[in-house]
């Protein structure tokens, strides 16, 4: 008899876990060699640490030009934070970005709030609407981030 587990609602389950991994590690190659871009986004990889194991985690993240920095919109995770977010919040200063076929650049991550998160966010909804159409069906207010080079 398989045992059925539960897990909490607006989390992602094991088959959508598994499909993320899946891309994440496709995405990652395809950006080391080079190639950053996807559905229209530029793309870049965010290397974290994580919360607990300690372990180091590399999530590929559609990004946004800002100044010398780069927004990141923590997007996804269904209810919740994703992962990334919650492992760069507890470890910011191990973070680092790889652009496309360039070594990791160690970053200094800061959360907008107020004025200059709208500001930003007016920016990110004006050049891919797609994240005002998900911030829509979400019960919480996306994260936007700030990766400026340290």
């Amino acid at each position: 008899m398989s045992q059925k587990t539960t897990r909490k609602p607006g989390t992602p389950g094991a088959f959508s876990r598994w499909m993320q991994r899946t891309m994440n590690n496709r995405m990652s190659r395809k950006i080391r060699r080079g190639h950053g871009t996807f559905a229209g986004m530029d793309v870049l990889i965010l290397n974290t640490v994580g919360r607990l194991s300690g372990q180091p985690r590399e999530t590929p993240l559609a990004w946004f030009p800002d100044g010398d920095a780069w927004l990141v919109v923590a997007s996804g995770g269904g209810s919740h934070h994703p992962a990334w977010h919650v492992n760069l919040m507890a470890h910011p200063e191990r973070a680092s970005v790889e652009l496309p076929g360039r070594p990791a650049v160690p970053v200094t991550p800061e959360v907008l709030e107020g004025a200059d998160r709208e500001e930003a966010w007016e920016g990110i909804t004006a050049a891919q609407p797609r994240y005002g159409k998900y911030q829509s069906k979400s019960d919480r207010q996306y994260p936007v981030v700030r990766l400026t080079p340290r």
